[in-house]
């Protein structure tokens, strides 16, 4: 055995190596828990040990990040690496870089107590004018002088207990060479898959909104996440910047989040059931669609088209932002996406609401679907952030329905099938209940289940028969519950998350590129009409969900209430490749941050072809109340003002 350890001696020695680092994570963990423990209310074994084991996915993480160099040293192919010289260098490397981030662990188990969030990328920012540093560290350092004792021993444990590889002779160079070069290219892989989070393509690379999954609470994310995880993945993210365009009093005149109730306000407890649909863009309606090809245009939803005409719909209605993962907190949450996706920021960590949050205060059972695998996207630990306490994904799914072959090859379960699975446990809910289904069928590689295959119009586009699909199995879902006793006691809210594919002209503008549909549906109400004069957006839905409602607390959302607004003070605002936008009335201005760069008359010029920059009386008010609602954002973005507290 000993005359092939060659091809094997460092790989064994790098994996033991790993495994070390883990294990003083792992400590780390444990250090900070008890560290702040005081922070933590009503953790019990169970919790804990569900944040340990979401925190073994992040530490896997960080440590590959920070070994990345070590790695590629012990791995490549290369005979010489066998030498003591050679290993001595890796040796330092290894020891170095790790005792780097445990300490960073270690100050951060303090610094959290000021923050109530793991130190992020913002940080060299935040203090790079400080001259104070050093006193502040060396008085901490006095005070939490066990902690100190900690890196000391960390950094022992890792020079005394590090496995160097046993010299060896290597007298088989092509085989030495073979196997090291698979052994790399596994490594590779393994890193890659590792670093992400998973092996998927579903999934996407996870990042510190992904600790939510694990907790009850955002602050205790702070125990799943380590410091290095937080500062490698948000390194490079465009932090929120604070714009000083208006003293806090003028701001606030011109703008505010925060929705009061009205006094005489009466809550009516109806259940909440939220769609947003993969994709399903302005675009693909015949009812908002009206004037296209002399009145003949028809669409690709049919059904959702119908409840429209007998719901509460709008001509003029938009995302914002351009992405799934930007739909999930503008729809359920009233945030809007300003320069980077919400998932993907530090700020992610903020405590939230939603209308799944706030109805949860008045005693509502919440709930969130999707169809495709737990944890993909980060929908499931932004639902439990918003507070929809309960999650149902392929997981729940296949538990209900064992050996189904309803996976539809790359995303999730077809949404005919999880639409039905959706209905049936509402109808086990207790009332009242607010729950909300992210449906995936209509999105690429834009597919549909083969006994569907030709059977709805294809368009010149290979999303249109995905549309027609969705809408289809949204058309079963309603003949299914509208027999249920909850049904007439429920408001049903239809929106997507983003266009997609658009085909049109007037839909490939910045204008077109956020035309989606926002419907509200009640059955046997008198929640109904199709208007014209009023702007309405994905943000919106919070507010006139709960306005609907008569919900009596004040919350955060940074739409309107649609059904209590004046028509010319509605709005709707998205972030383009830099660009802020703001709809309202009949114009659309175009801002760059610090001047507005573009006016057109959206409703009439629909490409966008004229600019009326400085021609337009209404630039300027528009240009301040933008400014207003992004100063409005990023301070409660960095100072975790989401709630009303």
């Amino acid at each position: 055995m000993n005359k092939y350890r060659s091809l094997y001696n460092t790989t064994l020695s790098l994996i033991i190596n790993l495994l070390l680092v883990m294990g003083c994570f792992i400590l780390c963990r444990v250090i900070f828990l008890i560290e702040n423990l005081k922070a933590f209310s009503d953790l019990t074994a169970g919790r804990i040990w569900r944040m340990f084991e979401g925190g073994f996915l992040f530490d896997t993480s960080a440590i590959l990040y920070t070994n990345l160099l070590y790695i590629f040293l012990m791995l490549i192919p290369l005979h010489y690496k066998e030498n003591a010289v050679y290993q001595k260098i890796t040796k330092g490397i290894f020891v170095t870089t790790n005792l780097i981030v445990i300490i960073m662990n270690l100050m951060d188990t303090v610094y959290f107590q000021y923050t109530h969030r793991r130190t992020t990328a913002s940080v060299f920012s935040e203090f790079k004018n400080e001259g104070n540093l050093g006193g502040i560290i060396g008085t901490e350092l006095v005070n939490h002088w066990y902690l100190t004792l900690f890196a000391i021993a960390f950094g022992y444990v890792l020079f005394k207990l590090y496995r160097k590889p046993k010299p060896v002779k290597v007298d088989r160079l092509p085989l030495y060479y073979g196997v090291h070069l698979l052994t790399l290219a596994l490594g590779v892989y393994l890193c890659i898959g590792g670093m992400r989070g998973g092996f998927t393509g579903m999934v996407r690379p996870i990042t510190i909104s992904n600790a939510n999954k694990y907790v009850d609470r955002p602050m205790e994310t702070g125990i799943v996440l380590n410091t290095p995880f937080s500062i490698f993945r948000t390194f490079g993210k465009t932090s929120f910047a604070i714009p000083q365009y208006f003293d806090k009093e003028k701001m606030e005149a011109l703008y505010t989040p925060v929705h009061m109730p009205a006094d005489s306000v009466q809550f009516r407890p109806l259940n909440v059931v939220v769609f947003i649909l993969e994709s399903f863009s302005k675009e693909n309606s015949g009812f908002l669609n009206e004037e296209l090809d002399n009145g003949t245009y028809k669409g690709y939803m049919p059904f959702l088209d119908s409840l429209m005409a007998e719901g509460l719909t709008f001509k003029h209605s938009f995302s914002n932002g351009m992405k799934s993962i930007d739909g999930m907190p503008s729809v359920l949450s009233g945030i809007p996406m300003f320069i980077e996706p919400f998932f993907l920021t530090p700020s992610s960590l903020n405590t939230v609401s939603s209308i799944g949050g706030e109805l949860g205060k008045k005693g509502y059972y919440t709930a969130f679907f999707h169809g495709a695998d737990n944890g993909s996207m980060g929908f499931e630990a932004f639902a439990r952030t918003a507070g929809y306490t309960h999650y149902f994904g392929r997981t729940e799914y296949n538990e209900a329905n064992p050996d189904n072959k309803d996976f539809d090859g790359h995303w999730g379960i077809w949404d005919e099938k999880f639409f039905q699975f959706f209905g049936n446990t509402l109808s086990g809910f207790q009332q009242p209940f607010a729950a909300a289904l992210f449906s995936l069928s209509s999105h690429h590689p834009f597919a549909v289940p083969a006994e569907y295959e030709g059977v709805f119009p294809k368009g010149n586009k290979p999303i249109r028969q995905c549309i027609g699909y969705t809408d289809n199995a949204l058309k079963l879902f309603f003949e299914k519950v509208s027999k249920e006793p909850w049904y007439k006691n429920t408001l049903f809210v239809f929106t997507a998350d983003h266009t997609n594919s658009p085909e049109r002209p007037e839909y490939e503008t910045e204008s077109g590129l956020f035309s989606v549909p926002v419907v509200f549906y009640q059955p046997g109400s008198d929640l109904k009409g199709f208007r014209k004069d009023v702007i309405a957006q994905q943000i919106d839905i919070m507010p006139t969900v709960l306005g609907y409602l008569g919900y009596d607390k004040p919350f955060v959302s940074f739409g309107c209430d649609l059904l209590n607004t004046p028509a010319e003070d509605t709005y709707a605002v998205n972030y383009i490749n830099g660009i802020y936008q703001f709809f309202k009335g009949d114009y659309l201005l175009q801002f760059d941050g610090r001047n507005t760069v573009a006016m057109y008359a959206f409703k009439t010029d629909k490409l966008l072809e004229h600019n009326l920059l400085g021609q337009v009386d209404v630039q300027q008010s528009m240009e301040d109340e933008l400014k207003a609602i992004i100063q409005q954002y990023m301070i409660r973005m960095n100072n975790d003002e989401l709630v009303v507290k």
